[in-house]
């Protein structure tokens, strides 16, 4: 399949992922991260294991846990706890600094080389995600900032990691494995640290079922698709699209306004998306890393 089909197709994904915040703000019960998390994950891992009817190898389970943990479980926690820490601008902008963790650390583990043009686009979308979401009120709490940063490391290392651990398997049957996993591990954090959950309106069923269904079960194939076919520096900026789509259905939903700034943003963020994706001679290789 041709390579812009595939940046299509794992585009998708962060694009949805976007549209979190406000199901979660208007549809879900307020004052649960864990269990949301959780029920974000567990539900969709269940139905595509159901679906591809297969279970890890014994030997791949260590991996697949690690993997459950870093790309849900520690993610998601860590996303919810800086959401509730920091202005959503301040999160938004330490989180997009993923690309450039995914750089030094696919060089590490991947023995990539690092790439002019990567750098210069994860530094690019940076600044850009920032003139979307940052305002003049933004406040830097330090917990709410180490969990943002933390949070980041740990889907920057289960990106590098899903692409050296891949199992000869469909994305599918990847996605499935790895989000019950995380649903797994977060089943008894949140039964211990937060109560149980109120009667479920409709409209927080409708939420749970989004978030499940589309916002996990689906961007996840796609996702992990992309985990599988592209390169790790020029995947990890695509996850630039999930602010840009925050923005978006923030302007059309919640009538937000639009600044000059934030227009300014979404140039220098495509741009970043579009410069990451352009084939260069690296910069530095460094000492050629043993074979792993």
């Amino acid at each position: 399949m041709p390579r812009t089909t595939d940046i299509l197709l794992t585009g998708i994904a962060p694009a949805i992922w976007g549209s979190t915040y406000i199901v979660t703000t208007e549809f879900l019960p307020q004052g649960y991260p864990l269990t949301a998390a959780m029920l974000r994950a567990l539900p969709a891992g269940l139905l595509l294991l159901i679906i591809v009817r297969r279970l890890p190898e014994p030997a791949l389970w260590a991996r697949i846990l690690v993997l459950g943990a870093l790309n849900f479980s520690v993610f998601w926690s860590l996303l919810f706890l800086a959401a509730y820490r920091l202005p959503g601008g301040v999160a938004a902008t330490l989180g997009a600094l993923q690309p450039l963790m995914v750089i030094f650390l696919a060089r590490a583990a991947l023995n990539r080389p690092i790439l002019p043009v990567s750098v210069i686009a994860a530094v690019a979308g940076v600044g850009g995600v920032s003139l979307l979401v940052l305002t003049s009120k933004a406040a830097l709490e330090p917990w709410g900032m180490v969990a943002a940063l933390a949070g980041a490391l740990s889907m920057a290392a289960g990106t590098v990691l899903s692409r050296k651990w891949q199992p000869p398997v469909s994305a599918l049957t990847f996605t499935a494995w790895q989000l019950t996993a995380g649903g797994a591990l977060l089943l008894p954090v949140a039964f211990w640290a937060e109560p149980a959950l109120p009667k479920l309106s409709t409209e927080n069923l409708l939420g749970f079922v989004y978030l499940g269904a589309i916002g996990a079960a689906l961007t996840y194939v796609l996702w992990f698709r992309g985990v599988r076919n592209l390169e790790p520096a020029a995947l990890s900026t695509l996850g630039f699209l999930s602010p840009v789509s925050a923005v978006l259905l923030g302007w059309i939903f919640l009538d937000q306004n639009l600044s000059v700034l934030q227009l300014i943003g979404f140039g220098v963020v495509l741009a970043s998306i579009w410069l990451s994706q352009r084939p260069h001679v690296p910069f530095w290789k460094g000492p050629p890393l043993p074979a792993r």
